[in-house]
């Protein structure tokens, strides 16, 4: 029974051998809680070898620069040490079976002077999202960013091309670009959020100009087919983001404009909140974006096992991104061929410091033969 499971089936992800299409997508949990903002064996270690029978897992943003932080506690990969405490999060996977890839983040923003000595944070253009930054005092309302000059902007890109090969260095298997959920690569793409008239600004190939500029960075020192692009076309009202009536081209001239590139995957969101009654949204955005996109697409969003498998089955998507569920299930894969009910997470440990409700989910299930 197991085996007709979509979901279950083994992948080529452009040369990396997936024993199931079953994705860990990345999440913030906030337990890098130490001077250096290193990841360490004992905790990221043990959690990413639990979830190893993961087809792949995507590891947490990690800030690509101290400017580029946002939230307490969250990892880096801009320092040897951040490196070091990394190796040994991709050893203990690899040990497992597993395949990671590290995902590359800056908050734009969304962060807080309280993680720059009192400076602003650095955006396209100096508009406050209006949202909170989660600080080292708790939630603090946003302020109004610094426009970045273009200095800032080739600083920036050069911090992506590095913490990619910090990545490589630290054992990874690939890099995630992080594009999406309204931090700084798509703080330039909408015109809400983005009102520069340089080469950064304007029309729609200047907004999302600096997504092919990083890119292009990075691929100097990662093989194309170790990178994969995350975005979320129809992000409204959450982190700041609003669309206009150029928000969805803008996506469509991303997509079409990847196909030029022997990418991992184009991970892809569909919308966090009910956008139906939006004007210009995409509600379906795996629906509009397989046919436009000729390489490996995954989905994430709100999934279980029954959608899950219909969306491959469908061929919308080729592999399934989960978070929530992996937070409470580390043995989701085994789970969801054996259907086993799955185990309720707590949302009062999704961020705290320490191993409760991080490391204290158990698998209720064998890892079997079928899924190494």
């Amino acid at each position: 029974m197991s085996k007709k499971q979509a979901l279950l089936q083994a992948y080529n992800m452009n040369g990396l051998e997936l024993p199931n299409r079953v994705v860990m997508a990345p999440m913030t949990r906030s337990r890098a809680d130490n001077a250096g903002n290193k990841p360490t064996a004992d905790l990221h270690g043990e959690y990413y070898k639990q979830r190893a029978s993961a087809g792949l897992i995507i590891a947490e943003g990690s800030q690509i620069s101290e400017k580029a932080v946002g939230y307490i506690n969250t990892p880096g990969i801009y320092t040897e040490e951040q490196v070091k405490g990394w190796k040994e999060v991709t050893r203990k996977v690899h040990e497992a079976n597993g395949r990671i890839f590290l995902q590359l983040w800056h908050v734009g923003r969304m962060s807080h002077p309280d993680f720059h000595d009192g400076e602003l944070p650095l955006a396209p253009s100096a508009i406050n999202p209006n949202d909170k930054s989660f600080t080292p005092e708790g939630f603090k309302e946003t302020v109004t960013p610094k426009e970045m000059s273009i200095g800032e902007i080739k600083e920036t890109i050069e911090d992506f091309k590095k913490a990619a090969e910090n990545a490589m260095k630290a054992g990874f298997d690939g890099v995630e670009i992080h594009a999406s959920n309204g931090y700084l690569l798509h703080q330039f793409f909408n015109g809400t959020s983005n009102t520069r008239s340089d080469e950064y600004g304007g029309s729609i190939e200047k907004r999302t100009r600096i997504l092919f500029d990083v890119l292009d960075a990075i691929k100097e020192v990662v093989p194309e087919n170790k990178i994969g692009i995350r975005l979320n076309p129809s992000l409204h009202d959450s982190f700041g983001m609003t669309l206009d009536e150029e928000t969805i081209p803008g996506f469509d001239h991303i997509v079409q404009k990847l196909n030029d590139y022997n990418l991992a995957y184009l991970h892809l969101s569909e919308p966090f909140t009910d956008v139906s009654e939006v004007p210009y949204a995409e509600t379906q955005i795996a629906k509009r974006y397989s046919p436009m996109y000729n390489g490996t697409i995954i989905i994430n969003g709100g999934f279980d096992r029954e959608s899950g498998n219909k969306v491959i089955e469908e061929g919308n998507a080729h592999l399934v991104a989960y978070g929530r569920p992996y937070i409470s299930n580390p043995d989701l894969v085994e789970r969801f061929e054996q259907n086993v009910p799955l185990s309720e997470f707590d949302q009062e440990t999704f961020y705290s410091p320490g191993k409760e409700g991080y490391l204290t989910y158990e698998a209720k299930t064998t890892r079997t033969e079928v899924l190494q």
